[in-house]
């Protein structure tokens, strides 16, 4: 993994495959606003970053994406979203 990134090397492998090679907060989140109609993204308190081992969770429709940094849920929500059949893109309602 590269030092100035903090997304790991499988997501970033993924990313490269849809032609997206910055991993910085910003290009990340930037790329997930031109395909999400809309997003919410939480930083969980102490104790269920705890229980369910991560620090942020990103929630697009019915998808929730569980993340240990917000480069990373962005990342996990653009893919879930780049991966999806074409037909089922455009947002949830």
């Amino acid at each position: 993994m590269m030092n100035n990134t903090m997304l790991p090397e499988d997501l970033q492998e993924a990313l490269r495959q849809h032609g997206i090679t910055r991993y910085d907060e910003i290009a990340l989140r930037e790329a997930l606003e031109q395909h999400a109609a809309t997003y919410t993204l939480f930083k969980l308190a102490d104790w269920p970053a705890r229980r369910w081992k991560c620090r942020y969770r990103l929630m697009m429709g019915a998808g929730v994406y569980d993340a240990q940094n917000v480069p990373e849920a962005y990342a996990r929500g653009l893919l879930a979203l780049l991966n999806k059949p074409t037909n089922e893109q455009g947002g949830d309602t």
